[in-house]
C-alpha cells in the first residue's frame, strides 16, 4: 500500500485527492494545507473544468498545516505538491530530500534555474519527479499522438490547439490572477498546449507569439505559432479572459494529408476523425481523464513497476523554455529562436 499526501487542498489538491482515493494500492494518508479552514470544511472547490464540486471526504486522513512536521512525522512514500506555481520548487526539493516520491503540478517553475534546482535534487534522492501534464494523459490526446505517430493518414500538414477560460478568481489568495506568483495564463494555462505541441512534434526552431496583458499583469491571452523546417503550420491559442458566460474550452483541430481530426470539450460527440470519404467516426479511447490516468501512471512508477516515458522531468523542463521563448516573443514582437 502506498501512502500519499497531497499538499495544497484547491482545485487541482482536490482533484488529486480524489483520483488517489480511487485507487485501490494507494491511501490518501495525508492531506497538508496552510489555511486550517480547508481542514476543517468538506465543501467542493471550484475551479474552470468539472470534477471537484462533491465534498472531500477527510475520513481517516491525517490532516497537517505546517508542512516540515509533515514530512518528519507523516511517513509518507510519495506526495502530490498541488501548490501556487511560485512554490513548486521549494515544496518540491524539500520532500526529494527527505524520501518522497514527487508528483508536482505544472509548470515545472516559472524559469529554468528552478526547474534545474528540481531536477538536480530528484536525481540526487534517487527518487521519481513527474510533472503534472495532464494532456499527455488525456485519452483523447493519447489516441490523436497514435495515429499522427502511425502515419495512418499522413503527415500533418497544419494543426490548431485552443485552451480558453472564463477568469480564475477561484485561487487561494487570488494567486492565479497575480502575474510574479502565477505567471499569468501563458504559464498557468497556455502551457498544456505548448507541452503537448513540443510531445508530439519535438521541439520547433522558432516560435512567433502575440499576446494580450490581463488581469494577472502578465500575458493572459496568447496565440504561438511554432515553426518548424519542414513547414508544417502549428499554432495554439490560450487564455483565461474569456467572458463569465463562456465556461471552458479545450480543442483542436489537426489537418492530416488524408483526414482531419476534431476534439472539442464543449461538442457532442466531442471527438472525430474526418476522412477523406464516407461520414465522421468516433474512436474508442481510454476511460478515464487526463489526471486519472497521470496518477495511476506515477502510482504503478513508485510501486516499482516499469512505465514508459510519458512525461520526463527535462520534457517538462522543455515546456517551460517553450513559454519562456513565447513570453520574449511576445514582449519584442519578433520570431525567438529555441535555443
Amino acid at each position: 500500500m502506498i501512502r500519499v499526501g497531497v499538499v495544497g487542498l484547491g482545485f487541482m489538491g482536490n482533484m488529486h485527492a480524489k483520483n488517489y482515493r480511487a485507487l485501490e494500492n494507494t491511501n490518501l494518508a495525508v492531506i497538508c494545507d496552510i489555511d486550517e479552514n480547508k481542514l476543517k470544511g468538506t465543501a467542493g472547490t471550484a475551479g474552470n473544468i468539472e470534477g471537484t464540486e462533491q465534498p472531500l471526504d477527510l475520513t481517516d486522513v491525517e490532516l497537517y498545516s505546517d508542512y516540515d512536521k509533515m514530512l518528519a512525522d507523516a511517513k509518507l512514500d510519495a506526495v502530490s505538491i498541488t501548490l501556487p506555481t511560485y512554490m513548486h520548487r521549494d515544496f518540491t526539493v524539500k520532500a526529494l530530500q527527505a524520501g518522497l516520491n514527487v508528483l508536482c503540478e505544472k509548470p515545472m517553475a516559472l524559469n529554468l534555474q528552478e526547474c534545474d534546482q528540481m531536477i538536480a535534487a530528484a536525481e540526487k534522492s534517487g527518487k521519481i519527479l513527474q510533472i503534472g501534464h495532464c494532456i499527455r494523459f488525456w485519452p483523447e490526446y493519447v489516441r490523436t499522438k497514435e495515429i499522427i505517430d502511425s502515419g495512418e493518414y499522413g503527415r500533418v500538414v497544419a494543426a490548431t490547439f485552443q485552451r480558453l477560460s472564463v477568469t480564475p478568481t477561484w485561487s487561494w489568495d487570488n494567486w492565479l490572477l497575480a502575474g510574479k506568483r502565477s505567471g499569468g495564463a501563458i504559464f498557468d494555462l497556455h502551457i498544456h498546449d505548448s507541452d503537448f505541441v513540443q510531445y508530439v512534434f519535438g521541439i520547433p526552431k522558432a516560435v512567433y507569439s502575440r499576446a494580450a496583458k490581463g488581469p494577472s499583469g502578465d500575458f493572459d491571452h496568447v496565440m504561438t505559432q511554432y515553426i518548424y523546417d519542414d513547414q508544417k503550420v502549428i499554432t495554439a491559442e490560450g487564455g483565461f479572459v474569456m467572458s463569465p458566460s463562456f465556461g471552458f474550452e479545450m480543442s483542436f483541430n489537426i489537418i492530416f494529408e488524408k483526414a482531419t481530426i476534431i476534439y472539442d470539450c464543449t461538442r457532442e460527440p466531442a471527438f472525430k476523425i474526418c476522412p477523406p470519404e464516407g461520414d465522421a467516426l468516433t474512436p474508442e479511447v481510454q476511460a478515464g481523464d487526463g489526471w486519472s490516468l497521470e496518477i495511476a501512471h506515477f502510482i504503478k512508477a513508485v510501486s516499482g513497476q516499469k512505465v514508459p516515458d510519458i512525461t520526463t522531468p527535462a520534457q517538462s523542463r522543455d515546456s517551460v523554455k517553450l513559454i519562456l521563448a513565447e513570453h520574449e516573443s511576445a514582449q519584442s514582437g519578433k520570431e525567438v529562436p529555441i535555443r
